[in-house]
């Protein structure tokens, strides 16, 4: 059992390293797939902390220890870690209520949960998240993004936003009158740029260019606009010693949820960025590695001063196409970020923060999920609903409850289409069936009745509800089983419920066609000592031959 564990946990690059030479040429293909990886992540590593309203080192630490991390102990091959855009709203929330502090010690929880998911084997789970959801929240948090640039998008005056999306609106509005027309026409053009050079200068990434010439724009012109330095001052040049946060059960009882809201976060967006990277080159990644990988990046980013931490798509799909061949260029990309920040600080500080806005409005329109919005618009009724539920909440709620409430809304419309698919019914007389009744004598006063689809506790009254259509009771009720997949606790209450009530009416109950998995299950509940081992059969054939034996023994008697 350790060894199967084991081999569900091992990293991916361990795994590979056992697998396969690790030459000169596979490292300087990696190495150079990570430099320019960590020429996009430079830039998004800063406005992501920037727009949670955090020092941009926090990013850049974030990026170096988190994303070296998830590289060197994930489970995928390609997978580039660090901070991405999703985080943004539930880190400035968390932050402004609690503090850094408080911060540092949701994100270290958060670490604890995904390791812990990753030993009891959760990464397999992540996939039965329904479709709907992730795209609604998905789209949601791309909303909230973009509305949260709009401060430095347009060069507002504006100290403390708060994460509410309505309060936002409303800072906003009152503070439009504020707008400075020259950090905006340095915002368009940016967006501008990276369209542009996205389409003519795809090998180049486009953020780095932004950052470069809206800077050198900045000092070669003295432009009016807010910057990194302005508002920051400037910025290490090294990672910050190892902390940890004051630990309190009180804290830990309060910051909970928003651990739960990271964890969660950060185990979906990792495992899809995996998946992505898999689509892209044919690979396959190891889902309770992952987490685990995770889990570690997210503890050792909380405590060198960083932000939560998961695998980041773009980045990822990035570090593919630059040629990357194992884990190997996800550490390089973290190596290089160290080398970028140590060489680089004096230089970065100078990058206007409506650049980064831009940047991140770009972001969120990628993440906006428009395809897959339309795509759902064409599904059935309750996928949509779940859609749109799931954004609303996600937009004027929160991520946390949004996810709860979008997966239970799903999950209670998935229960009624069972419900409604699912049939007890009179069996029909079907000639190409050769166990259809009607290739088969039914004797007088003995009623045949089928499920089709489990029998769960949606189905129970249903079930039921066939009592009531008997005019006179039958001396005899075969239940046929042989389309029910399966059977809960509410399914056997029914079933025992039902022997009762037949039993008071003077009927015998036997059940047709179940399988060896339905019996374990009935003789577990001690169904079959109520009922009758006599009268719980496999085929309709013995059923009908007990309900003659139950009728002679009826008229003798």
């Amino acid at each position: 059992m350790l060894r199967s564990l084991y081999s569900t946990l091992e990293p991916k690059i361990i795994t590979l390293l056992r697998r396969e030479k690790y030459l000169p040429q596979t490292f300087l293909a990696d190495m150079i797939a990570g430099l320019a990886v960590a020429i996009v992540a430079l830039p998004l590593a800063m406005a992501i902390a920037i727009a949670s309203n955090l020092p941009p080192e926090r990013g850049l630490f974030t990026a170096i220890v988190a994303g070296f991390l998830i590289s060197a102990l994930g489970g995928s091959r390609y997978q580039i870690g660090g901070p991405t855009a999703a985080f943004i709203v539930t880190v400035a929330t968390v932050s402004m209520k609690h503090g850094y502090e408080g911060l540092v010690l949701a994100t270290l929880m958060a670490g604890a949960l995904l390791i812990l998911m990753a030993f009891v084997r959760a990464g397999e789970l992540i996939k039965f998240i329904p479709y709907p959801v992730i795209v609604g929240f998905t789209s949601g948090i791309a909303l909230l993004i973009a509305f949260s640039q709009i401060k430095d998008f347009f060069g507002l005056s504006i100290g403390n936003v708060p994460p509410d999306f309505l309060e936002k609106s409303a800072v906003y509005f009152e503070h439009i009158h504020e707008v400075n027309i020259v950090a905006v026409l340095l915002a368009i053009a940016s967006v501008a740029t990276i369209i542009y050079a996205k389409r003519t200068l795809p090998k180049i990434p486009a953020p780095i260019i932004v950052v470069v010439l809206s800077g050198l724009a900045v000092w070669a012109f003295n432009l009016p606009v807010e910057t990194i330095e302005s508002r920051f001052g400037s910025i290490p040049s090294s990672l910050p010693s190892p902390s940890w946060p004051e630990i309190t059960f009180e804290k830990l009882r309060l910051l909970l949820p928003d651990a739960i809201t990271i964890a969660t976060l950060a185990a979906i967006e990792s495992l899809l960025s995996a998946v992505v990277a898999d689509g892209m080159t044919g690979a396959r990644h190891k889902p309770n590695a992952e987490l685990l990988g995770q889990g570690v990046a997210n503890v050792a980013s909380s405590i060198f001063g960083g932000l939560p931490a998961t695998g980041a798509i773009a980045r990822t799909a990035t570090n593919v196409k630059s040629g990357a061949k194992t884990p190997v260029s996800g550490m390089m990309h973290a190596l290089w970020l160290f080398l970028f920040m140590f060489l680089l600080a004096p230089f970065i500080v100078k990058v206007p923060l409506a650049a980064l806005a831009a940047i991140l409005m770009v972001v969120a329109w990628n993440m906006s999920e428009i395809k897959h919005v339309k795509e759902i618009m064409k599904a059935p009724k309750s996928d949509r609903i779940v859609l749109f539920t799931t954004f609303l909440l996600t937009v004027l709620v929160d991520l946390n409850f949004a996810i709860q409430a979008g997966i239970a809304l799903a999950s209670i419309l998935f229960i009624n289409q069972m419900m409604q698919t699912t049939q007890v019914r009179p069996i029909e007389r079907e000639e190409y069936d050769f166990d259809s009744t009607a290739n088969k004598v039914i004797p007088e006063r003995v009623e045949v009745y089928e499920i089709q689809g489990p029998l769960f506790f949606g189905i129970t009254e249903k079930l039921l509800d066939t009592l009531n259509v008997f005019a006179t009771a039958p001396k005899v009720f075969i239940l046929r089983m042989r389309y029910v997949p399966l059977i809960d606790a509410a399914g056997l209450n029914a079933l025992d419920i039902l022997h009762e009530r037949l039993s008071k009416n003077g009927t015998q109950l036997i059940l047709s066609g179940v399988s060896p998995q339905l019996y374990r299950h009935i003789q577990k509940a001690h169904l079959h000592t109520r009922i009758g081992h006599e009268n719980i059969v496999d085929h309709i054939d013995k059923a009908l031959l007990r309900s003659q034996d139950f009728l002679k023994e009826e008229a003798t008697s």
